[in-house]
């Protein structure tokens, strides 16, 4: 299952705060529509009050991430990180060693 470095934590909790989203709150994993005719899955990331009821959940120090049931195998072995860009946060997929 995905799993979350210590800066992705800080990096939700603080990206959640400064939306006001309520106790519950995550960030959503989920398939994108395709674009440029591109056959590859591609997916978004949002900020959401809660999980979908199918979602898998993903928890750590407080800091959830909700993954549509599509999406759960494309990130079963991958590490959800983030950095600072400029004013707000990159996240980044690493693959779990």
């Amino acid at each position: 299952m995905l799993t979350l470095t210590e800066a992705a934590v800080e990096a939700i909790k603080g990206l959640l705060a400064s939306q006001d989203v309520p106790a519950g709150g995550g960030l959503r994993i989920s398939t994108a529509p395709p674009t440029n005719g591109d056959e590859q899955p591609s997916y978004e990331l949002a900020v959401v009050t809660g999980p979908d009821l199918t979602d898998a959940v993903v928890e750590r120090d407080g800091a959830f991430v909700y993954l549509e049931p599509t999406a759960v195998a494309a990130f079963e072995d991958k590490v959800l990180d983030a950095e600072a860009a400029g004013e707000g946060v990159s996240f980044s997929f690493l693959a779990d060693d």
